[in-house]
């Protein structure tokens, strides 16, 4: 596909965001940026946080990884929908009986300020890490489509989305935001609907004869019932579950979003209806997996194999869109991945910048002048971090969707621990000691997984989240009950 006509329509995307974005920020107040003013329409709210969960990162990993891992990955989908039914009965109730804005407040009201710092960090450490991984993976296929051509380098292609990322979300926040998100999501959904038709024509397959072929290929496993592997069902089910409360409930990102709807029950009703259209979608893009595949088997299209697997899977979308699908297919891709690519990382930066200024540096007591001018600094700290963290992974290989659970795993279990330690018991902890045992529980859960892998052909998975949790509230209970004594 011709690399000028990628960047004009790129450049016309962003001239969209950026409509949206001068009629969004028009009467703003200081806390626009954090709050959206409490007033949008949770309708609104739950269609757009489909595209800022997918990411670029779902975008093309999860049909990929469908060479490798089958349907398994549902597995961890259904797992989800039991925690966003969590998130909406126990989690959000307790968010607006609060009135927070950065909720990792509910740790200071409920354990102390070391604890609320020390999950507020963890929030940060991880969300750093997860918006550069999604937003490496997109930049890469946008410096394959349209970059390499203009013989631009792959830090000035990163620099420029996250410059063009900063102009239309820096005066309003969360406030723009839910709107764009709208319009992204509608992208990435109408990409993997048009590249599902084009390549069901080119099969020479009817609707019924495609859903056939899909259901009946040798990738259709959805249950993986040995209990070694990484994605066995109860390991992927329960991770499922944990990772959804900890990477949307206990997520600043996810929850910002929700937290501007305008009362507690608007907001379950956007977590409910999030919830199923996210799962109909993750479906869709397996099944699209198997398309793909099968595409390439029949028209001989040669794919990275190394000792009889497929390699890089995370590249057959993006090859298979720009290079053989026409012109309407790689219009939409691009698209599509360049509206993922954004949505993920606008509300992701948003959400550093308020957990940041709200819970380290106390803006809510600051002037309104004094408000703008450390929010913009925090917005372009954060964004330098995410763009070193992107140049430091940028020769990583493999399907980064795996990478980015894992990691979250690690980081976000601690968080986890704390919540539910907080919200299930009446336990008061040693707030001193929390800051060192979430530290010491994510590197101690890393070495039980090396050494069950290496001793027992036993794998973790996903699972890491819950062990990592659960030594957490072990040893907050096992210190708490030392100082008592």
């Amino acid at each position: 596909m011709n690399s000028t006509l990628i960047l004009i329509i790129i450049v016309s995307y962003f001239g969209a965001l950026m409509l949206i974005s001068h009629f969004v920020s028009k009467n703003t107040s200081d806390n626009s940026f954090y709050t959206g003013d409490r007033k949008s329409p949770w309708q609104i709210v739950a269609f757009g946080m489909i595209g800022a969960v997918l990411s670029g990162v779902t975008f093309v990993s999860i049909p990929g990884m469908v060479g490798t891992n089958y349907f398994y990955y549902l597995q961890f989908v259904f797992g989800n929908v039991v925690g966003y039914i969590f998130i909406t009965y126990v989690l959000v109730p307790i968010y607006y009986k609060l009135k927070l804005v950065s909720i990792y407040t509910y740790l200071e009201t409920r354990f102390g300020v070391r604890t609320y710092k020390t999950g507020s960090l963890f929030f940060l450490i991880s969300q750093s890490f997860g918006a550069a991984l999604r937003l490496l993976l997109a930049a890469k296929i946008l410096q394959y489509a349209v970059f390499d051509a203009f013989h631009i380098p792959f830090f000035i292609t990163v620099l420029i989305i996250l410059i063009l990322i900063w102009l239309y979300t820096h005066k309003s926040g969360i406030k723009t935001i839910v709107w764009t998100d709208t319009l992204q999501t509608f992208f990435l959904l109408m990409s993997v609907i048009v590249t599902i038709y084009v390549v069901k024509n080119s099969l020479d397959l009817s609707f019924s004869e495609t859903i056939t072929s899909v259901t009946n290929h040798k990738y259709f496993k959805i249950f993986n019932w040995d209990f070694n592997s990484g994605s066995n069902f109860f390991k992927q089910f329960i991770s499922g579950i944990l990772i959804a409360v900890a990477m949307v409930g206990l997520d600043q990102n996810m929850m910002q979003k929700t937290l501007t709807c305008k009362n507690k029950k608007e907001a379950q009703q956007n977590i409910l209806t999030f919830s199923i259209i996210l799962a109909i979608t993750q479906f869709l893009f397996l099944g699209l997996g198997v398309m793909l595949y099968l595409y390439a088997e029949k028209f001989g299209i040669q794919l990275d194999v190394e000792n009889g697997k497929f390699i890089n899977t995370d590249t057959l979308f993006p090859l298979l869109s720009l290079n053989h699908f026409g012109t309407i297919a790689s219009i939409s891709f691009i698209l599509g991945i360049t509206a993922a690519s954004f949505s993920s990382v606008d509300s992701a930066l948003t959400a550093l910048t308020t957990s940041f200024t709200y819970d380290f540096l106390d803006i809510q007591h600051k002037s309104s002048k004094e408000k703008k001018q450390i929010k913009n600094y925090v917005l372009l700290g954060f964004s330098l971090v995410i763009f070193t963290i992107i140049l430091s992974f940028s020769q990583s290989k493999g399907d980064v969707i795996s990478t980015i659970f894992k990691v979250a795993g690690y980081t976000y279990g601690p968080l986890l621990g704390l919540y539910l330690l907080g919200i299930f018991t009446k336990i008061k902890i040693n707030d001193v000691a929390v800051p060192y045992i979430c530290i010491l529980m994510p590197l101690l859960t890393y070495y039980l997984n090396y050494l069950f892998i290496t001793q027992f052909s036993f794998d973790l998975g996903f699972m890491n989240i819950l062990v990592n949790a659960l030594l957490t509230i072990v040893s907050l209970i096992i210190v708490k009950t030392k100082n008592e004594k």
